[in-house]
Order: structure tokens, then C-alpha cells, then sequence
């Protein structure tokens, strides 16, 4: 679809000529608000300037920013379109307008728009393909949810904004700027809502809590004061603290809760540090703060403890990182403090911005991230591997996360049920708490078993046999790891129970034949739908040529095509399931062009599939390639005979057969 970028028509109500001094003096108290981060209070000074003339790209621009900044991305995707039109308009507004209209599910129009910055600014196609590459990863993902329930806690959210909650035995804490409830009398000129304090509601049941109350003044200091994270073992919170210091670098973060970087005429800026308060009762005491913080220079914040109290995470700027702001750990030493802070590393932090770090009940580390691929805004990911080993990170996807920002999550020790804290809801862009459930569907998976037996009469044709008696075993990936057996009737049906959206490995095995395996998905919408697989199974039969379907070549060419990768993939699967076989991998052409030719190009073939298993794992030593030029043709076609094209293409075909049994050589 093309998209076209049009001027939205301001429509503009002109109630007196103000005269130039008057707007000069409107628009330099208007930026005064913003660069002091009073945004609540700049767009209202923008806007008044808007309606009393013509309108300015530094007015529209000014506008569309602050709606940004204040997470309101609808009215900031409608302002951004506005500000693109501008003739002497910046093109990274070209982005942001397509970031605003990605955080609104308008997946289509964010992929022209990143693409379209792409092409404005070339030193950046690379991001911006990247960008409009994950558009169409959301797409995929909203078509294809995992099995969970989310739904907003209505006890607990209110008007403002409510996040990053932390289940404890006794009850729920949370952030929140809400003003309702709170002993707050002041307004934070940045959203015009309260300031961040720390609630707590005590549960009532497993999932249910009272009305939350403020945290005492010993935490709550009449500024920022959240997110935070709670330690059984020694009733101890670990929470954030913002604290306005005096801006000495161009760098500056003044946002409370997610690191935004300010603008260059500010003279203060906001940065955080961690401070730990000891629970003795209804009282907090001992409040002190983290060694590492140094807010005169950097933030520290968004604090994670890890169940034994060894391991605190941590996301800071601080200087030396890879991004805006980076996950960081630091170790309870022997004598009880805390070692120097070091990096998550780049399996976990990327160029972009991560933050609010979380340790599940189910250990894993969890953390959100706008630098790695997402939906939009902030994604939750979970870090996979161990401590100071992690191996990859895995997006927890819709419908935990959304277009819009998605963070601050409390997993439960299944890693099935828990909270989060999500934008979705808010069309003014204030969080609110959500509760989230696996809700599994059940459906089936119906397959059959087997095996193609070539035609003697009709040549290159063949017959499917169905293969019964095949032991067939399922496992859900990432499940308890138990498994189900069946096995195939004399037809070679099977049906399996399964749910819908999480992931399956089928293994099948039978005497004489190659083992088997398949990965299914099944893409259920209602409980009577059932996926339909075949498994197709090869004789282990010691030097019976095996045809592999569709690997052709380009003319005169060896390089592996896509369509052939695809095929090969399937034997290195099979090379995988049955670690105790060699074979033989050859390549056959027809019978045009020279014997001697066609025997290169042929060992050529061979020698390029070969390696292209190797590369997948497979050891060396298990595969021979062998080029058989136009030897062993399979029909008429040799030199000087008239064949049709079809012919001579059942003659250039890549085979496989067993060269070795391991197995049997060790008895």
C-alpha cells in the first residue's frame, strides 16, 4: 500500500492580531516550560500560541514532541504528520513520526514511514530496515498470540500512572503517581499528575489486595521516589530515587522512570540512585543509599534482587556502556558489601535503551528493552542462560507485549501467571497494572506416517505406503519436559492432544527405518481444529539410493539455492536423529555437455551440499561426496538421443544412501 503523506488542515480560529513582541514573549515562556520539563505546561503554552496565528514548524514541533515525551503517542503520530510537511522540516521527524505510529499498531503506515526515512537518510537504511523488518515481525505476532489472558487490575490502577508491581507474601508494592489516596498537594508540572511514590497493598488473597496506601516519609521524600524491588530473606526494599542535581554535561536524564535525555538548554536535570530501607513492622529504618550511586554524574536505577540477596540488577548510563542505558549486576562480597557494578554484556544490552529489570519467582532475569526487535515502545524480554552466562534473550510477545510500552513484570514460579505493567489501555499515555494467566486451548494434531516406494512400471513415479507400528513420541518445547507415546496404526494415522500456540517436537522410530523428527505450531482458533503433519520415513537400508526432492541447481552452477537449503535442512534433521550413520552424498547431472564436464560440475554439487551440512553441525566425517557426472542415468536419455526436458531432469538429481552403521561396527 502507498502511502501518502498529506498537510492535515489546521483549522484556526484568529480572535485578534496579537502583535510579533507579544508572540515572542508567548513562545520564549512556552519554551521556558519545556526545556524546565514542564510539559504539561508547555503544551498548553504551545497550543494557545497555535490558535492565535499561523502555524510555525517550531510551534508544531514543539507540540509533537511533548507528546512523545509525555508517552501520548496517538496525538503524537497526528502532530508528527503535521510537522513531516513542513518544507525545512528535520527528516528524523520522518522517524518519529513512524515510531509513534508503530506504538499505535499502525504496523503498515510505520513500515513505509521507516522505510521513507531510510531514503531521506541514507547513512541510516540500515536501522531503518531494521525497523520496518520488525513491523512486519509484529504483524506476525499479533497473528499468531501465545496462550495468555491479560487483564487491567482495576483495584489497583487508577487515572494516573500505576506500574512496576512486586508480589510479596504480604502484599502487593507498586509505583504510582496517582494523586487520589496520596498525602501529595502538589502537581509534577511534567505530566500533571503527582509525583512517583511507593504504595502498598496488603493481600487479602493469593490475587487479591486491599486499598493501597503511601509508603512513609522514610521512603516517600516529596519527589520521585519508585520502582523498587523487595527481599523476603531480609525484608528489605531496594528502590529508586530521583533526585534533581544541576546539569554539568550535555548529557542529561531528567525522566523519573525511563531515562529521557532532555534538551540542551535545561540547567537541572533528573538522575536517580538506589537507597535500601529495612521493613521492622509498619516502620522502615536504616534507609541508605547504594555505594555505587554518583548522581552528580550518572543514574542508577529500576533494582532487582535476587531471591539469596547475592546478586543486584541494576539499569544505569553510567560511562563505558553500550547504549542510552544498559542492565547492570554488582555481588554481595564476603564481608557484606557490594562489588563494583559490571555490565549484563551485549546478550542483554543493546545500543538502545534497557531498564526495569525484574528476578522472576521462576529465577529467570526479566527485563524490557527498546533496542532489541519489538512490537513498539518498550518490550518485556527474559533473559535464557544463567548468571554472567546468558546465552540469548527471548521476547515474550503479544500478548504479554503490545505496541505500547509493556514493562515492570512479576512472574510467578511456573512463569505462567504473574503482572505487568503496560501503556496499552491509556490514550493519554499513563500506565496502568495488568494481571496475565497462561489460557491454553486445546485442539489435536492428526498425522500419518509414511514411506514413497518408486513405480516399476510408470519410471520416476512413486507410491505412498503408510507406514503403522511407527513409536511416535511428543514433547512440548519449553513445557515440563514429559512426554506422550502413540504409535501409528496399520495406515499410518496418529492424533495427539495438544494446545494451541505453544510449540511441538514429534519424534518417530521403527526397526529398519531412519528416526524421525518434526516441529509443529499448531495455529488452533477453536477446540475442534485439528493440525495435519505427515512424516515421511526413509528404509535404513545400507547403499539404497535416496532421492532428496527439489534440490536443483542453477545452470552450470553448484552454489546452494534457498529451495535446496530447505531440503538439506531436512537431512541434516535426519543425520541429527540418527547419530550412527555415515553416507554417501552424490550429485548426478544428464547426459548433455561432456562426461568430463559433467563430472566436475557434479562433484562440485556434491562437494557444496556437503559443506553445507557441515555447517550445521554435522561432523565431517560422516559424509563422502561423490560427483557421478551423467553415469548413472535412470532413463534413456544418454548422448545423441532425443529426449524432452522432463527427461532428462529425473536424471540430475541429488541422492543420499548409508555408507556406515556405527552402531553395528561397535558389536
Amino acid at each position: 500500500m502507498k502511502l501518502r503523506l498529506r498537510f492535515a488542515l489546521f483549522l484556526l480560529v484568529v480572535v485578534c492580531c496579537r502583535p510579533a513582541n507579544v508572540l515572542a514573549q508567548d513562545m520564549k515562556q512556552a519554551d521556558k516550560y519545556f526545556n524546565n520539563f514542564e510539559f504539561s505546561l508547555a503544551l498548553e503554552a504551545y497550543k494557545k500560541i497555535l490558535d492565535s496565528g499561523e502555524p510555525s514548524i517550531a510551534v508544531v514541533q514543539r507540540i509533537a514532541d511533548s507528546y512523545r515525551i509525555l508517552n501520548n503517542s496517538q496525538e503524537a503520530e497526528f502532530w508528527y504528520a503535521q510537522v513531516v510537511n513542513f518544507p525545512n522540516a528535520d527528516p528524523t521527524n520522518v522517524y518519529l513520526y513512524a515510531e509513534s505510529a508503530k506504538r499505535n499498531g499502525n504496523y503498515e503506515k510505520a513500515k513505509f514511514l521507516f522505510q521513507e526515512y531510510g531514503r531521506k537518510v541514507p547513512a541510516q537504511a540500515v536501522i531503518a530496515q531494521r525497523m520496518a523488518a520488525s513491523c512486519d515481525t509484529a504483524i506476525k505476532w499479533l497473528a499468531t498470540p501465545k496462550p495468555f489472558t491479560v487483564q487491567k487490575n482495576k483495584a489497583i490502577s487508577t487515572e494516573g500512572a500505576d506500574f512496576s508491581p512486586v508480589k510479596t507474601k504480604d502484599g502487593l508494592f507498586f509505583a504510582s503517581d496517582r494523586l487520589e489516596g496520596s498525602k501529595q498537594t502538589a502537581r509534577n508540572t511534567w505530566t500533571g499528575n503527582g509525583y512517583i511514590q511507593m504504595y502498598f497493598a496488603k493481600a487479602i488473597t493469593d490475587s487479591t489486595w486491599g486499598a493501597p496506601a503511601p509508603l512513609p516519609s522514610s521512603i516517600n521524600t516529596t519527589y520521585h521516589n519508585g520502582p523498587a524491588a523487595y527481599l523476603e530473606k531480609t525484608k528489605t526494599l531496594y528502590f529508586t530515587r530521583t533526585q534533581v542535581v544541576k546539569r554539568n554535561a550535555t548529557k542529561s536524564n531528567p525522566d523519573p522512570t525511563s531515562w529521557f535525555k532532555g534538551s540542551e538548554n535545561s540547567t537541572h536535570t533528573n538522575r536517580h540512585g538506589i537507597y535500601m530501607a529495612e521493613r521492622k513492622g509498619e516502620k522502615w529504618d536504616n534507609v541508605k543509599a547504594f555505594k555505587y550511586n554518583n548522581t552528580d554524574e550518572f543514574s542508577i536505577g529500576h533494582p532487582a534482587i535476587t531471591p539469596d540477596g547475592k546478586v543486584l540488577y541494576f539499569v544505569s548510563d553510567m560511562p563505558g556502556g553500550l547504549g542510552e542505558t544498559d542492565v547492570y549486576f554488582s555481588e554481595l562480597q564476603v564481608d557484606g558489601s557490594w562489588g563494583k557494578p559490571i555490565n549484563a554484556g551485549n546478550i542483554i544490552n543493546t545500543p538502545g535503551r534497557e531498564s526495569f529489570t525484574s528476578i522472576g519467582e521462576d529465577g529467570n532475569l526479566y527485563f524490557s528493552s527498546d533496542g532489541h526487535i519489538g512490537m513498539g515502545g518498550l518490550d518485556i524480554f527474559k533473559a535464557v542462560g544463567i548468571h554472567k552466562g546468558w546465552t540469548h534473550i527471548e521476547n515474550l510477545k503479544y500478548p504479554l507485549n503490545t505496541s505500547h510500552d509493556d514493562f515492570g513484570i512479576q512472574v510467578d514460579a511456573s512463569g505462567k501467571t504473574g503482572l505487568l505493567s503496560s501503556g496499552r489501555l491509556a490514550s493519554n499515555g499513563f500506565d496502568d497494572i495488568f494481571t496475565f494467566q497462561e489460557s491454553r486451548l486445546p485442539c489435536s494434531i492428526t498425522g500419518k506416517t509414511i514411506e514413497y516406494v518408486a513405480e516399476r512400471s510408470n519410471r520416476g513415479n512413486k507410491r505412498e505406503l503408510g507406514v503403522g507400528e511407527v513409536l511416535l513420541q511428543i514433547t512440548e518445547v519449553g513445557g515440563d519436559g514429559k512426554t506422550l507415546e502413540v504409535r501409528s496404526d496399520n495406515n499410518g494415522h496418529f492424533t495427539f492432544p495438544v494446545y494451541a500456540g505453544a510449540e511441538y517436537v514429534i519424534r518417530g522410530s521403527k526397526p529398519n527405518y531412519l528416526t524421525q523428527t518434526l516441529k509443529v505450531l499448531p495455529n488452533c482458533r477453536f477446540t475442534t481444529d485439528s493440525v495435519k503433519v505427515e512424516m515421511v520415513f526413509n528404509r535404513d537400508t545400507p547403499n539404497k539410493p535416496i532421492v532428496l526432492e527439489n534440490i536443483y541447481y542453477d545452470l552450470d552452477k553448484h552454489n546452494i539455492k534457498p529451495e535446496a537449503a530447505i531440503e538439506l535442512d531436512k537431512l541434516v534433521q535426519t543425520l541429527k536423529d540418527n547419530p550412527h550413520i555415515r553416507i554417501e552424498l552424490s550429485s548426478h547431472t544428464d547426459s548433455r555437455q561432456s562426461h568430463r564436464y559433467n563430472e566436475m560440475l557434479s562433484q562440485l554439487r556434491a562437494q557444496s551440499a556437503v559443506e553445507y551440512i557441515v555447517s550445521k553441525g554435522v561432523t565431517r566425517d560422516r559424509l563422502v561426496a561423490k560427483g557421478y557426472g551423467e553415469t548413472q542415468l535412470v532413463n534413456k536419455c544418454k548422448d545423441n538421443v532425443s529426449c524432452p526436458e522432463e527427461l532428462h531432469a529425473e536424471n540430475r538429481r541429488t541422492e543420499f544412501k548409508i555408507i556406515g552403521n556405527t552402531a553395528a561396527q561397535a558389536k
